[in-house]
């Protein structure tokens, strides 16, 4: 891992303590919590399984498996498996809640919108979208899958607000995998810029920011940062040192009587910043 990952992991490690105090009616405030999120499903017993469900997973249990889960709370494990593996349910509601609550609890207009995608290492082959592809915090191409992260940033604080999972064209065109891995039939393969402002369109309107962010793999897609000024957002985003860009502030060469007008010449975006000519 990079110096720089390692520095960031143990900051949110020195985070992650929590003072026993904070655990006090910790029940009664989840299921407040949950309320609102439960509401966005269609049947009561979803709506059940749903709060069962959370409080499985912030339990002292050893296992925090659906079996296990039910277990504890005296039901039968095949209801909450089928619950949380093969029932239909919509995802999006939820997801708009959670960007609701937090523009409303952390929204201010000078807030940071933050796009990055991350990747997880895995070992199969079955799990959808797996393939080898870049993986940024081993440094190198692995087989893993890639997530697009939407944050939101404020003075008040920071959430994640939304993700989608990236599934490479290998995956979009297997037939066999996808039914293998109920894959929907109308999803299709969209780059990871896509996956950002789709997000973006779904969620900006829910979350006052004045900027958007986004590392150089979003940056170096000029298409990218054209469609972010299409919706009038300010944007800082990092593109690549060999992008060649133009000053437009720069005074072009005297012309010389022939032809068009000349202009400043492109240079790299990395000689720009260490003026070189």
């Amino acid at each position: 891992m990079e110096r720089r990952f390692e520095l960031r992991l143990d900051g949110l490690m020195e985070e992650c303590e929590v003072p026993p105090a904070v655990f006090r009616g910790m029940m009664v405030r989840l299921e407040e919590f949950v309320v609102p999120f439960a509401e966005c499903l269609i049947r009561e017993e979803q709506r059940t399984h749903a709060g069962t469900y959370c409080a499985g997973l912030l339990s002292d249990l050893a296992r925090k498996n659906a079996e296990s889960i039910a277990y504890r709370h005296d039901q039968e494990r095949k209801n909450l498996q089928n619950f949380i593996g093969n029932s239909r349910w919509d995802h999006e509601p939820l997801l708009r809640e959670l960007a609701r609550q937090v523009g409303q609890e952390l929204g201010r207009d000078d807030a940071v919108l933050v796009f990055d995608p991350s990747a997880f290492a895995k070992k199969g082959s079955d799990s959808v979208g797996v393939t080898r592809q870049w993986c940024g915090r081993l440094g190198k191409v692995e087989n893993c899958q890639v997530g697009v992260y939407m944050g939101y940033v404020s003075g008040v604080e920071h959430a994640l607000v939304d993700v989608r999972l990236y599934l490479p064209k290998s995956w979009a065109r297997d037939k066999t995998g996808r039914e293998k891995c109920h894959v929907p039939g109308e999803l299709r393969y969209r780059t990871r810029g896509q996956l950002a402002l789709e997000m973006l369109d779904a969620r900006g309107d829910l979350l006052p920011h004045g900027w958007v962010t986004a590392d150089d793999e979003l940056g170096r897609a000029a298409w990218f940062r054209r469609d972010l000024r299409l919706r009038n957002e300010r944007y800082l985003v990092a593109v690549p040192g060999t992008t060649t860009i133009r000053d437009l502030e720069t005074a072009p060469p005297a012309y010389d009587g022939f032809g068009g007008r000349a202009q400043d010449s492109f240079r790299s975006s990395k000689a720009l910043v260490c003026g070189v000519a």
